[in-house]
């Protein structure tokens, strides 16, 4: 029986798997150049692949320069082309891919249909990019492999978008997800690992609007200056983020604990988030974690910094006054919204 093949959007930021060499010497994106090349492959064009539509945005950008705003670019995209193609693969720059990733998980709650971000170290029309396997493998998972949910495939693993963070500067194993297994490992086999959050359907996603709210991210250090946290902490922010030793503690250094305890009664959101890359918050194991708790900090658990930091932008968000929504976000962020902690 004949089965119409799968049809997938392409979301074109930029980064580094569309650049070429510039006269100058340095890598540049090249608009037009990525589907005339992958027009070209013809392992991109075979039957057992998808068909697939690659909208190029007008401005491609290197991903340092991504912010809020353009989080909420790629999710419209996404929307207003929902329901016309089976999947979307969103082709970004490494350096801030797993931010967006994680960003669109919180933006897109209830996806019924896949979503997987990649790209590449190595530039498409190089020689050894790690582009190719990485965009045609995440076509065809898109297609034939679907998990309804936001991905990122990078070097034969599909983690989940908003359990990844960016691991290497230099090798194809760019990315890990230290607190949680892939949904699919690709070899000879492609291998599920992970069971999908929740089965597909076609059902238009809601829409979790992003703004940019002045979230600030203190990390501590051994013979911190606590005048300049405490400068900090005396501006008008929504949230602040943390980054403490080991398992959530904190020195307990009096002044500063005061100027934590002064900001979360003037409803700033400040979470607890640990500077290690593997396991979780426990702010009731040590001295150190359990004054933070008594300041008013929440805990992000074992979030990655960049699914603490696009949590806490989505959730800010949302309408209401200051107060309101500091206490709905306190309480949203120690829970799993879409699989991005564990319980």
């Amino acid at each position: 029986m004949y089965q119409a093949r799968k049809h997938i959007y392409i979301a074109y930021t930029g980064g580094t798997i569309g650049m070429m060499t510039s006269a100058k010497g340095g890598l540049t994106p090249q608009p037009g150049m990525l589907e005339d090349k992958l027009r070209s492959l013809p392992e991109f064009t075979r039957k057992d692949m998808p068909e697939f539509t690659l909208h190029e945005y007008p401005t491609l950008l290197d991903s340092s320069d991504m912010s809020p705003q353009h989080w909420g670019i790629i999710a419209a995209d996404i929307l207003a082309n929902y329901a016309k193609y089976d999947g979307f693969v969103v082709l970004h720059g490494t350096d801030t891919m797993a931010y967006t990733a994680s960003a669109l998980s919180f933006m897109l709650p209830d996806l019924g249909k896949p979503v997987i971000v990649t790209g590449s170290q190595i530039p498409l029309t190089a020689l050894r990019s790690d582009g190719h396997d990485n965009l045609l493998n995440a076509l065809y998972l898109a297609a034939y492999h679907p998990c309804a949910e936001v991905g990122l495939f990078f070097n034969h693993k599909l983690l989940r978008g908003n359990r990844s963070t960016k691991v290497n500067t230099s090798g194809f194993d760019a990315f890990d997800s230290p607190n949680c297994e892939p949904l699919f490992r690709v070899g000879i086999d492609v291998e599920p690992v992970l069971p999908a959050l929740r089965s597909l359907h076609a059902m238009q996603p809601e829409w979790q609007p992003v703004q940019n709210r002045a979230v600030a991210i203190m990390t501590l250090y051994p013979g911190m200056d606590f005048s300049l946290a405490q400068h900090l902490l005396e501006q008008d922010l929504d949230g602040l983020i943390l980054q403490t030793f080991g398992a959530g503690n904190a020195p307990q250094q009096p002044e500063f604990l005061a100027a934590l305890e002064r900001a979360c009664e003037r409803d700033i959101v400040a979470v607890n988030h640990t500077q290690c890359l593997r396991g979780s918050v426990n702010m009731g194991g040590y001295a150190g974690g359990n004054a933070l708790r008594d300041c008013g900090l929440v805990s992000a658990v074992d979030m990655t910094l960049e699914a603490t930091l696009t949590k806490l932008h989505v959730l800010l968000s949302r309408p209401g006054d200051k107060k309101s929504v500091a206490a709905m976000a306190r309480r949203q962020m120690e829970k799993p919204l879409c699989g991005e902690l564990t319980e």
